[in-house]
């Protein structure tokens, strides 16, 4: 019964991860936590958590189809340098021990709320600084070396990373914003598959720290709340949505901290 409960539990930490994810980015901030709840070590969690809310971000990407298609070129560009920094942050993951890790973990879930603080204002830097200009097929050699020190944090950690991507695209690559969020969206999703395959390839040689359960309950709920859980979402309204999914870091923070 208490197992039960339990993946009740993060299915719907999950489910409303994956709804977060679609309106502003920042649902890691919810499903994390919530395994780490579950009795799961900060490197289970996640790996965990990586491998269970990936399939959420497929349905983002193929909805921006369109979007994406016509951008075909910068896709192509980014592609390597955000497989290849999502491969390294996952190694790197994968090598740091579990005890470094959760004295850091604290401090990675406050830099991400502070991300999620500051979105609007990256979003307003964003628009009034257009430092680089570009064609649908021109990508600047400084985004790609950005993308992939991205990508790098992505596979390491990863919560915040759709914020920092969006707010660099529009500043390195700008265009309309529907274009931006969908590179965005793909770019994330590369990243995260990789970290994926990775730590998926990792499991099969006994180093590795999946937890199938947690994981599938997990995906299920993040491809729900990618799909319905838009609608709930948007009538919280943007800001009111940030300052819940901020304060429930920070309480998550000072539980740790006091830990």
């Amino acid at each position: 019964m208490l197992d039960a409960l339990v993946y009740l539990g993060l299915s719907l930490a999950a489910t409303v991860a994956g709804a977060i994810n679609a309106v502003a980015g920042g649902g890691s901030l919810i499903s994390f936590p919530a395994l780490i709840w579950a009795g799961y070590s900060a490197k289970t969690a996640n790996v965990t958590n990586t491998v269970a809310i990936w399939p959420g971000t497929v349905g983002g990407s193929f909805g921006y189809r369109e979007e994406l298609w016509r951008q075909r070129r910068r896709v192509i560009a980014l592609l390597p340098p955000a497989a290849a920094g999502g491969l390294l942050g996952s190694a790197v993951l994968l090598a740091t021990p579990t005890s470094a890790f959760d004295a850091i973990v604290p401090f990675l879930i406050l830099f991400a709320c502070g991300l999620l603080a500051l979105q609007t204002p990256l979003s307003r830097f964003a628009q009034t600084h257009r430092l680089v200009s570009g064609s649908s097929g021109d990508v600047p050699l400084v985004l790609r070396a950005v993308v992939f020190v991205l990508a790098i944090y992505g596979g390491y950690f990863g919560a915040g990373l759709g914020i920092m991507m969006l707010a660099v695209l529009s500043v390195l690559l700008p265009d309309e914003i529907q274009h931006s969020n969908a590179l965005k969206g793909l770019v994330a999703l590369i990243v995260n598959a990789v970290a994926v395959i990775y730590f998926i390839a990792a499991s099969f040689i006994g180093t590795g720290y999946i937890r199938w359960g947690a994981a599938g309950v997990m995906a299920l709920g993040a491809i729900t709340g990618g799909y319905l859980g838009v609608g709930v979402a948007r009538r919280l309204g943007g800001t009111w949505l940030k300052v819940t999914v901020i304060a429930y870091g920070l309480v998550v923070v000072g539980v740790l901290l006091a830990s």
